[in-house]
């Protein structure tokens, strides 16, 4: 049979015949940086060369070939590679197929490697193509937008020669003292899953494979704490930390990478359950998971034995290491009986068949050198500025901002001659708007908020203050009509961050960073400094518009009672202050919702808006009850009618439809969301889930009618023992935007 022929299983299947045990378990490792692996240097004519370390050389050695790379091109303060001595251009496709041809040149065996990138929010590398975070994202309430931009990334990743994105997209955000908040698209289930699959669609439709993190529950935490036990029932997992790695099967995932925490005692690398009866037999995924960085060496904590930790997570469904010593004993632990070679095997054939899948042994350099398409560095748009040739990222930057109040009409901010005092640490900080796991960006690329109002100024006079409360602030709030603080959190890691051997950040004297990996909080608090400002402006009569740029969700109570206009925007991404200066100055109207509850103090975590009935949540002798600002809410400048509401039971579901109008002056947007309450169950359900959305962009004086369609697990309820099954009985369905109830009808399942 001819190798066109045959599957990529069979493929793998007959390669494995032929090949070692140290060279099946050198394809299941991936320990080295691969930032660390070359060096940039000059050869005698002052030409820039690629040198392989010694290092990246020892590994092929000693694995018979190379399994998979990491982050050859990454680029961050952590792997210490900038403009100065990394890899952009066609410098970094010189050093992909440089290496990769080192790997087939130096194996008995000629395997391609794999090669794995981060992409939480677009390629960590130097000219990557950024996106606002995830939380940003999820604020836009629109899968479509992220798809079409993250078809971008992978255009660009696949033309670098990324063979596997690593993409944050199965965190759930029910604790915003988590550090890494930023990398969930909210706190809902439902609009988590969507914004995943699109994530995984998106890449992959340009023939790179997506490994999507982090399976299963990380998002939960324990008091916030990063890599924490979720402490949650089967119930909470499957309702709620679950669905958005179903959606990443059901869309193909060629990965999942498990994630750090324990569930119930239990390791998600150790947990066979987790990652072979849910993932594998009731999911259906066959592709390959993988380890998160260094987590098979912490399973040494329960098995005090390197090789058992190996065997542990190998038996327990990972198949690829990742910067772990552990995954290069997997021949030790055979020869012990820790593992079989069976185990081994089964692991092998699903790298190689990915490998195959993926096309690698039949093109494994790219550009000049092989047979896939060049898209980056060729195309001049991939070099310095691809946000003006490929508007993806900036359209996500104007549509997730979330307007949460607007007294009076102060935004947006008409009329020249207008003085506006901005101030804040967020003012004009390029990296506190970009987010962790962000690249150095190139001098001049990206717009701060200071830059961006300056461009739209349109006469109006502008003055910058980015201090504390001083003269020199009351003189410049003195000149001024109205006042614009920036404030919110930082992750940046360019401001004296520290860093674990994963990359998390840890405590420094000198870390700027409030937000991002291993930066949990304890209480969410803004800059004192910033909120003092705002007082003062007050007392001064002012009127003032309160802009958050965070990562979290923070305590907002001050700023929501002291400003005039509250606006929240989780990290709005390379052009987040141009789209900001827009909805500032009313070019555009904002059409974020929030996609995470807004506390009113860290004692009242959490917040959730989706809690079970059997409480009364967030109910507190010294406080106000419900979240400050709840999920869904946001508002634009202009305003809408709804009328005509008819829903109707079908086999394939709920279908519901009814007018909308935009009766304002304005351009904007309806954020229908449906939610589904459930009245009688045997099961504690909770007060109200999110089952369906979609976002209306209406001109002024438009009226349309709409059609939302509700799939008919709308009427699935879970039963125990890891099945959901569809239940007769009572249900309302509630259609709602902006926080507002907009109309509610009784629907029976019978």
């Amino acid at each position: 049979m001819d190798k066109e022929k045959k599957s990529a299983l069979e493929r793998a299947k007959e390669l494995l015949g032929q090949m070692t045990l140290k060279e099946k378990a050198g394809q299941l490792c991936q320990r080295l940086y691969g930032f660390r692996c070359y060096e940039v240097g000059r050869d005698g004519t002052g030409a820039c060369e690629i040198r392989i370390s010694d290092e990246f050389k020892a590994e092929v050695e000693a694995c018979g070939g190379l399994g998979v790379l990491y982050g050859l091109f990454r680029a961050d303060p952590w792997s210490e590679r900038n403009y100065g001595n990394g890899l952009s251009g066609e410098l970094a496709v010189k050093a992909y197929n440089l290496m990769q041809k080192y790997v087939l040149e130096h194996a008995r065996l000629p395997v391609p490697m794999l090669h794995s990138s981060e992409c939480p929010h677009g390629h960590q590398a130097l000219d990557g193509y950024l996106l606002p975070v995830n939380l940003a994202t999820g604020a836009t309430f629109d899968p479509s937008l992220l798809k079409d931009a993250a078809g971008v990334c992978g255009e660009q990743l696949k033309g670098m020669g990324v063979d596997l994105a690593l993409v944050s997209a199965l965190d759930i955000l029910r604790d915003p003292r988590w550090g890494r908040s930023e990398e969930c698209f909210g706190e809902d289930p439902y609009l988590a899953g969507c914004f995943a699959k699109a994530a995984v669609e998106g890449i992959q439709a340009a023939g790179v494979g997506v490994v999507a993190k982090h399976f299963c529950a990380q998002g939960e935490t324990t008091g916030g704490v990063n890599a924490s036990a979720a402490r949650i029932g089967e119930q909470e997992l499957y309702e709620i930390h679950l669905p958005a790695g179903k959606k990443c099967c059901e869309a193909g995932v060629k990965g999942i990478m498990a994630a750090y925490n324990e569930i119930d005692g239990v390791y998600c690398h150790a947990n066979s359950h987790l990652l072979n009866d849910i993932l594998r037999q009731d999911f259906g995924f066959d592709g390959i998971v993988m380890a998160d960085g260094t987590a098979v060496d912490r399973l040494d904590t329960i098995t005090q034995d390197n090789a058992a930790s190996a065997a542990l997570a190998l038996s327990s469904g990972v198949d690829v290491g990742l910067w772990d010593t552990a995954f290069s004993r997997l021949p030790e632990a055979l020869q012990r009986g820790l593992v079989t070679e069976e185990e081994i095997d089964r692991a092998v054939v699903r790298v190689l068949k990915l490998k195959f899948e993926l096309g690698l042994f039949d093109a494994p350099y790219i550009g000049a050198d092989g047979k896939r398409t060049c898209h980056f560095p060729e195309e001049s748009c991939f070099r310095q500025y691809p946000y003006r040739e490929y508007p993806q990222s900036k359209r996500l930057s104007q549509e997730s901002p979330v307007l949460l109040k607007n007294q009076g009409g102060l935004l947006p901010l008409a009329g020249p001659g207008v003085k506006i005092a901005v101030m804040g640490h967020n003012a004009n900080h390029i990296y506190r708007q970009i987010g962790d796991y962000s690249p150095p960006l190139r001098e001049g690329e990206g717009v701060t908020l200071w830059q961006g109002l300056l461009k739209e100024a349109q006469g109006r006079q502008l003055r910058l203050y980015q201090g504390q409360v001083s003269q020199e602030a009351e003189e410049v709030i003195g000149w001024s009509d109205v006042v614009i603080l920036a404030t919110g959190g930082s992750s940046s890691r360019f401001e004296g961050a520290v860093f674990d051997s994963n990359g998390a950040a840890v405590k420094s004297g000198v870390m700027q960073m409030d937000c991002g990996e291993g930066v949990d909080s304890s209480t969410l608090g803004l800059p004192e400094e910033d909120e003092a400002l705002l007082a003062l402006a007050k007392k001064q009569g002012k009127k003032t518009v309160a802009l958050v740029i965070a990562g979290r969700p923070y305590v907002v109570s001050g700023l929501a009672e002291v400003s005039d206009a509250l606006l929240y925007a989780f990290y709005p991404g390379p052009l987040g202050g141009e789209a900001l200066a827009e909805l500032i100055y009313g070019k555009k109207s904002p059409s974020g919702r929030l996609p995470v509850s807004l506390p009113r103090s860290a004692g009242q975590l959490p917040v959730y808006y989706n809690h079970p009935k059997s409480y009364q949540a967030m109910s507190y002798c010294d406080q106000k009850e419900g979240a400050l600002y709840a999920f869904g809410e946001g508002m634009g400048y202009s305003r809408f009618g709804f009328r005509d509401f008819q829903a109707e039971v079908t086999k394939e579901g709920i279908t519901l439809t009814c007018q909308v109008e935009n009766r304002g002056d304005w351009e904007d947007a309806a954020v229908l969301q449906c939610y589904r309450s459930v009245l009688t169950s045997r099961r504690v359900p909770r007060v109200r889930e999110l089952k369906a959305f979609q976002k209306v962009w209406l001109k002024k004086g438009e009226k349309r009618k709409v059609t939302v369609s509700i799939g008919r697990e709308f009427f699935a309820l879970y039963n125990g023992n890891g099945k959901w099954t569809e239940q007769k009985g009572k249900y309302e369905l509630l259609l709602m935007d902006s926080g507002k109830l907009i109309w509610k009808g009784e629907i029976e399942c019978i």
